[in-house]
């Protein structure tokens, strides 16, 4: 039996190129319309959609320009190449992809390339540490309508919520403690940790996704482990409709924070790409600068050994066919469809 592992990703542009741009902003309003809460016919979401997508183009080439490009599909690219050699390091045959929901390669592409290989088994795996609905839930009905839209009938298993595996809070504890070792900081006085979590709707949260509640505790956890007591929390909101988004915005935070420094970990995110170099590395630095605080944001441990190894711990019960519930996984409730595991899921 030959397993092939799709790491879904979001996707990004590398190049600010302007069509590549609007089309990649279209596929992504078009897919969240329903968050504006209107009925309409799919060519009323499509012009809807269009008109958000030209609207928000010239910003977000902006961005690109300023940062180069983004770096999401090399770092895409590293960590699947990573895992594929960790777990042919425990013995397991398997092909690796990686499928974008919104730009090139799209999980379509991912899907018709393992049916080419022979792969007779598919894993989904999201990667996304927190899970959410437009990120995590909708990828892998993605990696469904894929495999339904090239008719292929295959056996696929999905995991999505994994923020509290182990091994990846110690990455990210010991990615945060490394750091500011590196820069000769420590938290505490003067020096407040601000977490920043993409935002989400509210639509979402009203519609019943835990998605909030995955980033408090998670942030908890972490800021416990560090033995930062005082700590903030702040969500990158992209209000480009009128429609309610998680609070407080971290820029709000930054307004307000009483510090001299900051150390911003950007905690929904695992691979760097716009949102850290453009909306963290300039917009923010620029605020915090503003308002007389020194600025620091922690690196995303991407290509971190440690964390490809959570990886692979998540999909060996798959692979090597034992039972996933050994493993501390249990059946989904955010995607509630057999086959779809978690580590967030209440169980007896």
């Amino acid at each position: 039996m030959t397993t092939g592992i799709v790491l879904l990703n979001f996707g990004e542009p590398s190049e600010p190129d302007r069509e590549t741009v609007v089309d990649y902003l279209e596929r992504i309003f078009f897919a969240n319309m329903d968050i504006e809460g209107k009925e309409t016919t799919e060519a009323e979401a499509r012009e809807r959609a269009g008109k958000l997508a030209q609207r928000r183009a010239p910003g977000l080439m902006e961005e690109y320009e300023e940062i180069g490009g983004s770096p999401l599909y090399d770092h895409a690219t590293t960590q699947a190449s990573m895992l594929a050699d960790e777990l042919d390091r425990r013995g397991y045959d398997v092909n690796t992809y990686y499928g974008m929901q919104y730009t090139d390669p799209f999980i379509t592409d991912a899907v018709e390339q393992a049916r080419e290989d022979g792969v007779d088994h598919l894993i989904g795996l999201p990667i996304y540490p927190l899970c959410g609905p437009s990120t995590t839930v909708q990828s892998l009905d993605e990696l469904d309508e894929a495999l339904d839209e090239v008719g292929w009938d295959v056996p696929v298993d999905g995991l999505t919520g994994w923020h509290k595996h182990p091994a990846y809070n110690r990455v990210r504890i010991d990615n945060i403690r490394e750091f500011l070792d590196e820069n000769d900081l420590e938290l505490g006085d003067g020096t407040k940790l601000v977490f920043s979590a993409h935002g989400t709707p509210q639509y979402y949260l009203d519609e019943g996704s835990r998605y909030e509640e995955y980033v408090e505790e998670f942030c908890g956890v972490v800021a416990a482990a560090l033995g930062a007591e005082d700590y903030e929390l702040g969500y990158q909101n992209h209000e480009n409709r009128d429609v309610d988004w998680t609070e407080p915005d971290v820029e709000e935070v930054i307004e307000t924070v009483d510090a001299d420094r900051v150390v911003v970990e950007p905690v929904s995110f695992m691979h760097e790409q716009s949102e850290t170099l453009s909306e963290l590395d300039i917009e923010l630095r620029e605020e915090a600068e503003e308002a007389g605080l020194d600025f620091y944001r922690v690196p995303i441990p991407y290509d971190d050994e440690r964390f490809v190894g959570a990886l692979a711990d998540l999909v060996e019960p798959f692979v090597a066919g034992y039972d996933p519930e050994y493993a501390g996984l249990h059946q989904c409730e955010c995607r509630d469809k057999p086959g779809t595991m978690c580590l967030n899921a209440p169980h007896e």
